[in-house]
C-alpha cells in the first residue's frame, strides 16, 4: 500500500473547466484505481484531474447536493449506490450543507446531465468542473459496492493520463481543515449555545434557530476558558465532521474542561465520538462505514426504532464510565448513542437535523434545551 502523508487528498491536477462531458467530440476516460489493484473503467463527466483519497459508499436515493457539500466527506472518493445521480440538478448555496464541495471525487452509475427540478440552477457535471472536482460514470457501481464492503473501505485515486501517489486522510487533521476560522453568532434568543464546529452541515444551526436559541459557531481549536473569551454560554453542541476523532485533540480538551465544569454538552456525529473520547471512552474504524439515509437506531431498552442519516466511518466501542447506551444501530449493532447516568452529557452517532424524508429524531434537540434549562433531569 503507497501512502503519500505530505501531500493533501484534496490536491489534484491543474486542468482547464470543460462545459461538457467531452474534449472536442471525445469522451473523456478515467479509471478508479484501488489500493489493492482492482481497476474500475469509467466516462468523465467532472474535472479532469487525478485525485486520491478513501473510498467509500453511500447508499441514499437522494441528496447528493447535501452529501458532497458535507464536511464529513472531506478527502473521499463518494460512491452512490443509486443509479441515477443528478436528475435534479443543483440548488442555489443557501440549500448547500457548505459553500464549497468537500467531496475528493465522485462515482455514480448513470449521470443525468438534463435535469429537470424548479430549483435548480445548473447540472451536476458543470457543478463539479467548476468546483475542481473529479467524477466518473462506471456503470458497474453494484460490484465496486459489493468489493468495498467484503474487503472494507480502501485508499483510491482516480486517474486519467496522470498519475499519482494513494493517499489515507484520516493520517491528516481533516477537522482543521474544514472548520470555521471565526466566531460567528445567528439567533436572539435567550438561551446560548456554542456550536464547536467540526466540520459542522448548515442545517444543525438552522435547526437550532428554529427552537429560538442563539447560537454562537467556534472554530475546533477555540480556548472556550480563555479569559479572551468575551461572550458567555450555556451549553455547548459539538459537531459533526471528517476523518479519525483522535486527531482532534484540541477539541477533546476543550469537552473534558466542559464536563469537569458539568456544562450541559451534547454531541453529533464525529462529535459523538469526541465526547466518548474526553469522557474516557474509546473509537475504532468501521469495517466501510454508515453513509445512508435509512440506517435504523433503535432506543436503548425498548422497541422503538428511528429511521436516522448517517455518515461515518469510525464509532464509539469502549462506552466511558458513568455513560449508558442511548441508541443502537439495529443492523450491526454498533452504538448509536450514549448519555450520562445523571449528568447533562449525551452524544448520538446520527444526523437529527437532516431531513431526507422524515424527522424523526428532531426532538433530540428539544431534550438538549430541556436538560440546559434543569428540565427533565
Amino acid at each position: 500500500m503507497q501512502t503519500n502523508n505530505g501531500k493533501s487528498a484534496l490536491l489534484v491536477e491543474e486542468r482547464p473547466i470543460q462545459t461538457n462531458r467531452s474534449v472536442e467530440g471525445y469522451v473523456v476516460q478515467g479509471t478508479l484505481l484501488l489500493e489493492d489493484g482492482t481497476r474500475f473503467e469509467g466516462e468523465s463527466f467532472g474535472y479532469t484531474g487525478a485525485i486520491a483519497g478513501e473510498v467509500v459508499f453511500c447508499t441514499g436515493m437522494v441528496g447528493y447536493p447535501e452529501a458532497l457539500t458535507d464536511a464529513s466527506f472531506a478527502g473521499q472518493i463518494l460512491v452512490m449506490t443509486y443509479p441515477i445521480m443528478g436528475s435534479y440538478g443543483v440548488p442555489r448555496p443557501s440549500e448547500w450543507e457548505d459553500d464549497r464541495i468537500h467531496a475528493a471525487g465522485l462515482i455514480v452509475s448513470n449521470y443525468i446531465n438534463t435535469p429537470s427540478h424548479v430549483d435548480s440552477e445548473m447540472n451536476l457535471g458543470t457543478w463539479l468542473q467548476r468546483e475542481h472536482i473529479p467524477a466518473l460514470e462506471i456503470k458497474d457501481t453494484r460490484l465496486l459496492t459489493q468489493h468495498i464492503r467484503k474487503h472494507g473501505a480502501m485508499l483510491g485515486k482516480i486517474v486519467f493520463d496522470t498519475d499519482l501517489p494513494f493517499h489515507d486522510p484520516n493520517a491528516d487533521n481533516l477537522v482543521a481543515r474544514v472548520s470555521t476560522h471565526e466566531v460567528q453568532i445567528a439567533g436572539s434568543g435567550e438561551t446560548t449555545i456554542v456550536l464547536i464546529d467540526c466540520g459542522a452541515k448548515r442545517n444543525i444551526v438552522r435547526s437550532l434557530l428554529a427552537k429560538n436559541v442563539r447560537v454562537i459557531t467556534v472554530p475546533w481549536d477555540y480556548d472556550l476558558f480563555s479569559p479572551a473569551c468575551d461572550f458567555d454560554f450555556d451549553a455547548i453542541l459539538i459537531s459533526n465532521g471528517p476523518g479519525n476523532p483522535k486527531m482532534a485533540q484540541e477539541t477533546i480538551q476543550t469537552i473534558q474542561t466542559a464536563m469537569a465544569r458539568e456544562i450541559p454538552t451534547m454531541g453529533i456525529c464525529l462529535g459523538h465520538q469526541l465526547l466518548a473520547l474526553a469522557a474516557g471512552g474509546d473509537t475504532y474504524k468501521l469495517k466501510f462505514g454508515h453513509r445512508s439515509q435509512n440506517q435504523p437506531s433503535l432506543l436503548a431498552g425498548t422497541k422503538r426504532c428511528y429511521i436516522t442519516t448517517q455518515n461515518h466511518g469510525f464509532a464509539v466501542g469502549t462506552l466511558p464510565a458513568g455513560f449508558t447506551p442511548w441508541f443502537i444501530n439495529a443492523n450491526d449493532g454498533t452504538n448509536e448513542g450514549i448519555r450520562h447516568t445523571h449528568l447533562p452529557f449525551f452524544s448520538v452517532q446520527f444526523h437529527p437535523e437532516a431531513a431526507p424524508g422524515p424527522v424523526d429524531t428532531d426532538w433530540i434537540f428539544d431534550y438538549f434545551i430541556e436538560r440546559i434549562r434543569g428540565e427533565n433531569e
